[in-house]
């Protein structure tokens, strides 16, 4: 079996969802399984449902009324017919978002984002298998909350193997085209848990795992994996081949092509990855799989924006030691920061965090109490693997160098 994985951008209106069946054309779907993501950029528009719920209710029926209305624009191009069953389906899985909003009593945001947002890619599945039995590509729509299980640590859930296994060598017949959601899980109340933003990949590696897929193509708008994002990068160099150790680190410290949970799961199988274009189908894109280092070796660029770099140091001039280390490590954790770099000296620590569930202010208020804090927020990180003095020149450029890392393959630079 094969596994697809279709982000959001490849399905963002009618004609990707038509050019998503052309690849598929072309390539072959026989013992295939999709994964298929929100559709554009609907998983925004769901976090902003979730917004409005929480901090502006009268902007609520407005905030769920776009989201419906792109939806039914692009199921109005695809069937010629307004009176498809898709039509009623997409309506009840919208009834089943503002039913849930108004009885639900619980105050946790994680889990009502979790429980809103992944009816982006319910939408977007419901959808898309539709189209393709409408035209006579006939497949079967999962619902990958059946099989994916978590324990409830909402929009950061661990998977629990044993029970997704069996879930899936019980459920899935791999003989046929299934279509399934990227992104999501279950607990074992079947509350619905989400694996992080992109985590459409992870899910793809997590069936392949578990199915013993013969490779995983993730296909995206771009040629492959790059050696630096275009978005900020003018010149850039596609990757032909990537070894599973030098995909990982790359995925660690950012590179956005990749999530980073999705390459554990195909190394402990050596299962092949494959990152190609649906623009350009037959183009080989970049394989990652086992072997050595990248080809071509060139240095590969990873920006992270808008960081936040703090400078700790001890009140008193003492050392920040092992006991000082295990506190600030167990508040970072406490507070939900994602640790994208550390340095420590006799007397200082730095490190560069990504306040992404927004408790900076609260994290700050308690370390200003024991340390002496200097915070610079919407710093940029830079990594860059397999470096030279030309790229490091080329980044620096001006910008105001707030910290530096270097290490023999890898150098990482916090600048303003």
């Amino acid at each position: 079996m094969r596994i697809f994985k279709f982000g959001g951008a490849s399905v963002k209106d009618a004609e990707g969802v038509e050019n998503v069946v052309k690849v598929l054309r072309e390539t072959g779907y026989e013992n295939t399984l999709v994964v298929v993501s929100a559709m554009g950029k609907t998983t925004n528009a769901m976090e902003a449902i979730v917004n409005a719920y929480f901090d502006d209710k009268g902007a609520l029926p407005s905030t769920i009324q776009e989201v419906i209305a792109y939806h039914t624009g692009i199921i109005t191009e695809l069937f010629e017919n307004g009176q498809h069953p898709v039509f009623k389906k997409l309506r009840v899985l919208f009834d089943e978002v503002q039913g849930f909003l108004v009885w639900n009593k619980s105050p946790n945001y994680n889990f009502v984002y979790d429980q809103v947002v992944g009816y982006g890619e319910l939408a977007s599945s419901t959808i898309i298998s539709a189209y393709m039995n409408e035209i006579g590509i006939q497949n079967n729509l999962l619902d990958v909350r059946d099989f994916i299980k978590t324990d409830t640590s909402y929009r950061d859930p661990k998977v629990n193997w044993e029970k997704t296994q069996k879930n899936m060598t019980e459920g899935i017949d791999q003989k046929i085209l299934n279509i399934t959601q990227g992104f999501l899980g279950s607990d074992d109340n079947n509350f619905t848990t989400t694996l992080g933003r992109e985590g459409s990949d992870y899910t793809a590696a997590i069936l392949a795992y578990c199915l013993n897929a013969s490779s995983v193509t993730i296909w995206k708008d771009v040629p492959g994996v790059l050696n630096a994002d275009p978005r900020y990068f003018k010149e850039t160099r596609l990757l032909n081949k990537i070894s599973y150790r030098e995909a990982i680190e790359l995925a660690f410290y950012g590179a956005s092509v990749i999530h980073p949970k999705t390459l554990q799961p195909l190394q402990g199988k050596e299962i092949p990855l494959h990152v190609k274009s649906f623009l350009n189908p037959k183009n080989s894109g970049t394989t990652v799989g086992k072997g050595i280092g990248i080809e071509p070796k060139v240095p590969c660029y990873i920006i992270k924006k808008d960081q936040v770099l703090m400078k700790l140091s001890s009140l008193d001039f003492s050392f920040i030691v092992e006991d000082s280390i295990s506190e600030l490590f167990k508040l970072l954790h406490e507070y939900k920061m994602k640790v994208d770099l550390i340095q420590n000296s006799a007397i200082s620590f730095s490190v560069c965090v990504d306040n992404k569930f927004g408790r900076l202010a609260e994290l700050l208020n308690l370390l200003k109490s024991r340390f002496k804090v200097t915070c610079h927020e919407g710093v940029s990180l830079y990594t860059v693997r397999h470096f030279d003095s030309n790229a490091i020149a080329s980044l620096v450029n001006g910008h105001e160098v707030l910290l530096e890392q270097r290490g023999i393959e890898t150098i990482q630079l916090v600048l303003k």
